[in-house]
């Protein structure tokens, strides 16, 4: 493939990509800038995005930003570079969380295929009952050599254990639920502007499972019980559970990108995917997540697949406000 130069729009379309990730509540918390000499994009926390009562230790933040590190390099690869990245390249500078060089031409063979470029586009969460009709093997199968490929494994647990997952997930909603400050953090990042965040329409919310058997995240804050419909959802959920050996900021950041890898993968074959958050939020939950795992590992997202409608598109912050102009060494 022939190099692009690296004009302003092809910077825009860029960062448009990372941003398309997705991230805890839609805090979008990520800011870039590009070095010109070295053809270098800094990737940083955004730390005033961040939420520190529902993720004090910025686990989620970091997830976050590895997912638009994992677009980023899929964009840059589109555009004829091969992506060359360092995470959290300088540890005198915590907030620099990952750099991504974009270097010669594409690589043959390069893992990044044209149909997730597309798919990074079309990606959305859906909250929505799925009908139930069960993902293939060989789609479990490529999404788990995907998560295998960004240093992460991926697996499907039989429906004994999706149970157990469903409920402690269910008890973290709970827990959020009685929790005054999240609740208000919640509601301060989904308000809209005046609160600090973009809002999220009512059909991004999503409605309720009047079975009780998938716990959806109500991000009214749960102040009143009806707020969201209910509709009956699938009654056997297909939930995939990502998690990295160990449980550093590096993995965390690694943990992003095959999440990323695997959302965009399932894209391309039709899935649609909800992200199961609230029991990683609470460390004796999280905790418990992972004790089925042989060998112990550490849980970073549960996953639920299946075939339905698309989710709605979700607001993205506008250029100027995660894009840093002038240049600044980042090597």
């Amino acid at each position: 493939m022939r190099t692009v130069p690296l004009d302003a729009a092809t910077l825009e379309n860029l960062i448009s990509a990372a941003v398309a990730a997705p991230s805890i509540h839609n805090t979008q918390p990520w800011r870039y800038r590009l070095d010109p000499e070295a053809l270098t994009l800094a990737v940083r926390a955004a730390a005033e995005r961040g939420l520190p009562r529902t993720d004090p230790a910025g686990r989620a933040l970091h997830v976050s930003v590895g997912a638009a590190v994992f677009n980023l390099r899929i964009a840059v690869s589109r555009h004829g570079w091969h992506p060359v990245v360092r995470l959290l390249p300088s540890p005198d500078d915590p907030s620099l969380l990952a750099t991504v060089r974009l270097a010669g031409t594409a690589r043959a063979g390069t893992p990044h295929r044209p149909e997730l470029y597309e798919a990074l586009w079309h990606r959305h969460s859906s909250r929505f009952p799925f009908t139930g009709h069960p993902v293939p093997d060989e789609v479990r199968a490529e999404l788990t050599e995907a998560a295998h490929g960004e240093g992460a494994t991926l697996r499907f647990p039989a429906a004994q254990e999706v149970s157990r997952l469903l409920a402690l997930t269910a008890e973290g909603e709970r827990r959020d639920a009685e929790d005054a400050g999240r609740r208000a953090e919640t509601r301060r990042w989904l308000a809209g502007p005046d609160g600090g965040g973009l809002g999220l329409a009512p059909a991004t919310l999503g409605p309720q499972d009047a079975q009780g058997h998938v716990p959806v995240r109500d991000f009214t804050g749960a102040s009143r019980p009806d707020a969201l419909p209910s509709l009956s959802f699938e009654p056997r959920p297909t939930v995939a559970v990502l998690s990295t050996q160990h449980n550093r900021r590096v993995d965390w950041l690694r943990a992003g990108q095959a999440l990323e890898h695997v959302l965009l993968l399932a894209t391309a074959h039709r899935l649609r995917a909800s992200l199961l958050h609230q029991a990683l939020e609470w460390p004796d939950l999280c905790w418990a997540l992972g004790r089925a795992e042989l060998p112990a590992r550490h849980v970073q997202m549960l996953i639920r697949l299946g075939y339905g409608p698309p989710g709605p598109d979700s607001p993205r912050l506008p250029l100027e406000a995660v894009y840093e102009s002038g240049a600044r060494a980042v090597r």
